[in-house]
């Protein structure tokens, strides 16, 4: 990770979110700004917009604030340069492994639900193609 130091706007613009939500985010503690400039602007690093791509990611799948929270503090603790004993590790670990297993099935509904509406959209498409036939 550079040391780069970005706006909200850019950081709005890469990771598609809007500030509003940004905002939220900070205000609910997900997220926080790692400097500010001279004039009192939010800073952020990779790092921030990496947070900020994770939760963009959980939030479809129908993760709460408190889950998103839960497992980014799980990432840093595992990422961080603190020693963590075997079973601090392995507990961690764990944790990751049930949200990537909950977003599996979450991605496995969101295919059934994409079937059914592709199915639709095309049954639709074949009614209307039928009656522009003359």
């Amino acid at each position: 990770m550079d040391g780069k130091h970005m706006q909200i706007g850019e950081v709005a613009a890469r990771t598609e979110l809007s500030l509003r939500t940004i905002r939220h985010y900070e205000e609910t503690g997900l997220v926080a700004p790692s400097a500010r400039s001279q004039g009192g602007f939010r800073l952020y690093t990779e790092t921030d917009v990496a947070r900020l791509m994770v939760i963009r990611r959980m939030k479809p799948l129908g993760f709460t604030l408190d889950q998103m929270r839960e497992l980014l503090d799980a990432t840093d603790r595992l990422d961080g340069d603190d020693q963590l004993d075997a079973g601090r590790r392995e507990e961690l670990l764990a944790r990751v492994r049930a949200y990537q297993q909950a977003a599996a099935e979450q991605v496995e509904k969101l295919r059934v639900q994409l079937a059914r509406a592709e199915d639709f959209e095309a049954t639709l498409r074949a009614r209307s193609d039928d009656a522009a036939a003359p």
